[in-house]
């Protein structure tokens, strides 16, 4: 059976909730709490829980964080494939307000340690099929050698270019079949690699086929902008409709009981992954909807990890 191979970030999440996001200088009360984060580990606890069969390829440090990990991994059947280096594991500070709305601060630790030899090695066994998903949470050049190591084995490569302040070359681009940037990393993107001027919260007004230019311009692959509330918007390219009737197309959020967004954006990308590596056969257009889905659900539940719902494709 296909799986969902994700090279990425693991980080231990310090949580606290307020009744507004800090301000320079300020001092709050809030409540606290700590659990499993990053990035990387954020979607393959996704995929995993959708259904799919998963695999976690990440640096850990030699320390609590770590045996938090390996439990983690353990306990949700994730093939967690580990190198152990010379730094703490990752870390992240996160303040989520009463809307939801969340304010992050990371620490890599061991994430930035992560190297493309450890990453071709831990990724030898991929067959067509499978799904690779990558971020940006780890060395530029281990991202690379993941999307390479797709690429060469037939999977699927999806690139989530998050966060938007880590600046990448166009080249990391064409390695992505499927990329999926929010808003801010949309704009980000275009400001650099296109030359168009587009504020973030700007970008779900956008006319369809302006966007979808923006899109084709940015890259050859497809690139699915979600656009949170809004739902998300679709572009392919014509050569490659990914069993779509249409090249470009928006799909509306689904309605949710809002509590903490945050890791919605990691739970979208994990499902996505997920029902395509299960359901190859359908149209991209089910694959998204379901995510849209499954991303709804994670904010409904509070944290990062441990929040992505127990909600196998259909």
């Amino acid at each position: 059976m296909n799986r969902v191979v994700v090279a990425g970030s693991f980080n231990v999440d310090h949580v606290w909730r307020v009744p507004a996001l800090p301000q320079a200088g300020a001092t709050l009360s809030g409540d606290y709490t700590t659990g499993p984060g990053g990035k990387g580990f954020n979607q393959a606890v996704a995929a995993r829980r959708a259904g799919a069969g998963t695999c976690f390829v990440c640096a850990l440090g030699d320390d609590l964080g770590a045996q938090l990990a390996r439990v983690l991994c353990t306990a949700d059947g994730i093939d967690l494939r580990d190198v152990v280096v010379q730094a703490p594991t990752g870390t992240a500070g996160i303040y989520v307000d009463a809307q939801g709305r969340n304010s992050i601060v990371i620490g890599a630790g061991a994430n930035a340690a992560l190297q493309p030899a450890f990453v071709a090695e831990a990724l030898a066994g991929l067959q067509p099929g499978d799904v690779l998903v990558a971020q940006l949470e780890s060395p530029l050049d281990a991202v690379a050698k993941a999307l390479d190591a797709g690429r060469a084995a037939g999977a699927t490569t999806l690139l989530n270019p998050a966060p938007a302040n880590v600046a990448i070359d166009h080249a990391m681009l064409e390695r992505a079949d499927i990329l999926t940037p929010n808003e801010t990393e949309f704009a980000a993107m275009l400001g650099r690699h296109v030359g168009a001027r587009v504020e973030a919260d700007a970008v779900s007004g956008i006319d369809q086929q302006r966007l979808h230019a923006l899109c084709r311009d940015l890259t050859h692959g497809t690139v699915v902008v979600t656009l949170g509330a809004s739902g998300c918007f679709v572009s392919h390219a014509d050569a490659n409709l990914r069993g779509d009737a249409t090249a470009c197309y928006r799909v509306p959020a689904e309605a949710a009981r809002v509590v903490d967004t945050t890791g919605a954006g990691d739970a979208f990308n994990g499902a996505l992954a997920a029902s395509m590596a299960l359901k190859p056969e359908r149209a991209f257009a089910e694959h998204v909807r379901f995510a849209g889905r499954y991303a709804s659900r994670s904010t409904e539940l509070y944290g990062a990890a441990l929040a992505m719902p127990r909600m196998p494709v259909e």
